[in-house]
């Protein structure tokens, strides 16, 4: 007997959706991002040999504590205490040994301008680790959003 191959009405839309191809290009795409993404990570990474310190609890602070700011500008000049006027290094060396005189030495806010010369900083960096000036805190400006 043969088979007719013609729908009962002609006018009757075909209510079947064959999603046998989207799902193999669904998959198809999976296998390639799974593959890809590792690739990614790797070549945005530069390979960078950190330091290790040992984990230490933060002290509360101290809240009769005295801060003293120190800060350098984009031309190298040094401002101490939020004076609007430089302040030479000489001046600065100078009072970072009267600071270290004293029973209880204040800590120092270093405020560093983005465009500063690193020399600068390093020198006073230096300066403050000669005098044993060892409590510190690096001021930086959070971004606006």
């Amino acid at each position: 007997m043969a088979r007719n191959f013609r729908r009962p009405r002609q006018a009757h839309p075909i209510a079947e959706l064959n999603i046998t191809n989207l799902v193999d290009l669904g998959f198809t795409l999976l296998i390639i991002f799974m593959i890809a993404t590792p690739l990614i990570n790797q070549e945005q990474t530069i390979p960078v040999n950190l330091p290790t310190t040992a984990k230490v609890a933060q002290k509360k602070p101290d809240p009769a504590q005295r801060f003293v700011a120190v800060a350098v500008d984009a031309k190298g000049n040094y401002y101490l205490d939020g004076r609007p006027t430089p302040v030479p290094f000489v001046e600065i060396q100078s009072r970072f040994r009267a600071y270290a005189a004293e029973p209880k030495p204040p800590v120092l806010r270093i405020q560093g301008d983005g465009r500063a010369a690193y020399d600068k900083i390093a020198q006073l960096f230096a300066e403050m680790a000669k005098d044993n000036l060892l409590s510190f805190t690096i001021d930086t400006k959070v971004p606006e959003r």
